[in-house]
């Protein structure tokens, strides 16, 4: 197959052709773009412009622009285009067009706002610049993640160790955001002639702001739970069991039951999951029956294949 009738194969597969769902992607993408412009005017009007260093890609733009004077939007864009090139030859058809889509809009959004905005909105209140841009930030990326985008950057470095380490995601994003924020002391210290104090004072900011946004992202995309159980009883059960294998890429269990009134056999599908993916396989299940009925409870633990493995 060549190049691009693999780019026309992949825009297909992102593209519905059935006008319902065609309009749902646009909705998303409309909804992607909007939190993506209050996500870039949290991190330009209350992060960069404050001198505070967070996590992921944006957060290496900041250390470049206050070490060379390179704008944030230039160094995070060359940054995830690398790492987009990456993940696609390792995560192939798992990688999504919502997350090039979102990296690129990210981009041209931090150089629009850097352009408007000359000055800190809240010059002399690091502090509440941090919970300001905690709170923004992490919700404008929470209800990204909701409709399918991403931010790429260090999600990207994850999920390609999480493919051949026994790692979580989570962990990985951790440990680059810990690297990062050190390195801001290193970076004000010797670049901008902070003094001891103040360059730790902004690794010190940059902690707060880490610890703000993503328990925001928690709270909005997980709820503070990884994984759900969803109890789906429908008489097109095959339909959607295929559906949930080959589209959402999860494992379906059916459950043989008999409903109590009429002393008639039913079909149960039992499907765990991540609770991020939950929204996407209740509306596509309610595509194909708008009439399923559907259970949806959260999961402490799951362990195997695809989840995480005992300790």
């Amino acid at each position: 197959m060549s190049f691009f009738k693999k780019i026309g194969a992949f825009l297909k597969k992102e593209f519905p052709t059935d006008p319902k769902l065609l309009r749902r992607e646009i909705r998303d993408y409309i909804l992607i773009t909007f939190f993506l412009a209050t996500y870039t005017l949290g991190v330009v009007a209350f992060i960069v412009k404050s001198e505070i260093v967070g996590g992921g890609v944006a957060g290496i733009g900041t250390l470049i622009y206050y070490a060379t004077g390179i704008p944030v939007a230039i160094s995070t864009f060359v940054i995830n285009g690398v790492l987009l090139v990456i993940g696609f030859r390792v995560l192939g058809k798992g990688f999504g067009f919502k997350t090039i889509y979102a990296v690129i809009m990210a981009s041209l959004f931090i150089g629009m706002w850097t352009a408007i905005i000359r000055e800190p909105i809240l010059k002399d209140d690091p502090f509440l610049s941090v919970v300001v841009a905690g709170l923004l930030v992490g919700f404008s990326i929470g209800m990204a993640f909701r409709y399918g985008g991403s931010t790429g950057g260090t999600d990207i470095i994850a999920l390609i160790v999480a493919k051949y380490r026994n790692i979580g995601p989570g962990k990985v994003i951790l440990f680059c955001d810990a690297i990062i924020i050190s390195s801001s002391f290193f970076v004000f210290y010797f670049f901008k002639g902070a003094t001891v104090i103040e360059a730790v004072r902004v690794v010190i900011y940059g902690v707060m702001l880490t610890f703000v946004y993503t328990t925001v992202v928690d709270m909005v995309v997980v709820g503070g739970q990884a994984s759900v159980q969803i109890f789906i009883n429908s008489s097109k059960y095959k339909e959607i069991a295929e559906m949930i294998t080959h589209e959402k890429n999860r494992g379906v269990t059916l459950l043989q039951g008999e409903k109590y009134y009429s002393k008639t056999e039913t079909q149960v599908l039992w499907v765990v999951a991540r609770k991020y993916e939950v929204q996407g396989i209740l509306r596509r299940v309610r595509d194909i029956d708008p009439n399923a009925f559907m259970s949806v409870s959260n999961a402490s633990g799951v362990y195997g294949k695809g989840f995480e493995n005992v300790k």
